[in-house]
């Protein structure tokens, strides 16, 4: 008998409603939830942020969406996965733990990854920047953001130690749903692309959050969709052999699809 998880979708980008990700947490039965919520403009926005010094560096909305799924089921919760750390994933796990204290959860293990900053590497290439035909060192603007790809490895190795949310910066955003895959599946990293592909189409659906169930559907003069404002998100309920079903709620329950 095939091994399930059930993985669901809180965000798919920085401004997202919570609401849905709150009904998921509370109801869906989740065993991951996960917010996705950077975008090349969105990391730049984060470092120059960071680096102004007139406000924080990770997701402005990460300690509101924590509390929203982080409460509905206290010690039952889902494990939270996140790419809201931005520029700054080590104040945003501090300010996890912050949040999960003041909930009551003061033993929640979260574990933070780094890496994804590569600015100072970019400096000492000093490549050419291609908008002007000149090298960087000659650029007379700073250098805001230069953030690298992370994959799913070190998201599995904190699963791995216990940690119960994982935060991270530009952490590609299917690899925040093929690593609990990969974690509870035990599934190679190498010579199995057929499942790893399998996982990587999963969170690639799954990362659109409401854009899978109906955002991009709707046009408000030539296709109109009533109760777009409780347009719900998708979960999906994966197999250790990378089939999966996927939900979401609507007004009069669940369907699947």
């Amino acid at each position: 008998m095939n091994k399930t998880i059930r993985l669901g979708a809180g965000a798919g980008f920085a401004g997202d409603r919570i609401d849905p990700a709150a009904k998921l947490a509370a109801h869906a039965g989740l065993d991951y939830l996960v917010f996705e919520v950077l975008g090349e403009r969105t990391i730049a926005a984060a470092n120059s942020r960071k680096i102004s010094h007139n406000s924080v560096g990770f997701d402005p909305l990460l300690q509101r969406r924590l509390e929203a799924s982080l409460k509905p089921h206290k010690g039952k919760s889902p494990k939270i996965i996140t790419n809201g750390g931005a520029a700054d994933p080590r104040s945003a796990g501090q300010a996890a733990v912050e949040t999960a204290r003041r909930l009551g959860l003061d033993g929640l293990l979260v574990a933070t990854v780094l890496g994804d900053d590569v600015r100072d590497v970019v400096r000492e290439i000093d490549p050419v920047v291609w908008e002007s035909g000149t090298v960087l060192s000659n650029e007379t603007a700073e250098l805001v953001s230069a953030n690298a790809y992370i994959g799913s490895a070190p998201i599995v190795e904190a699963l791995d130690e216990g940690a119960q949310v994982v935060i991270g910066g530009r952490i590609a955003d299917p690899a925040l749903y093929l690593a609990p895959m990969i974690h509870e599946f035990g599934w190679a990293t190498e010579g199995a692309e057929d499942l790893l592909g399998k996982g990587t189409m999963v969170g690639h659906l799954l990362e659109c959050a409401g854009q899978l169930t109906g955002g991009y559907f709707a046009d408000p003069v030539t296709k109109p969709v009533p109760g777009l404002a409780d347009l719900g998100f998708p979960f999906a309920d994966v197999a250790n052999d990378g089939e999966a079903v996927f939900w979401l709620f609507t007004i009069e329950g669940v369907d699947g699809a």
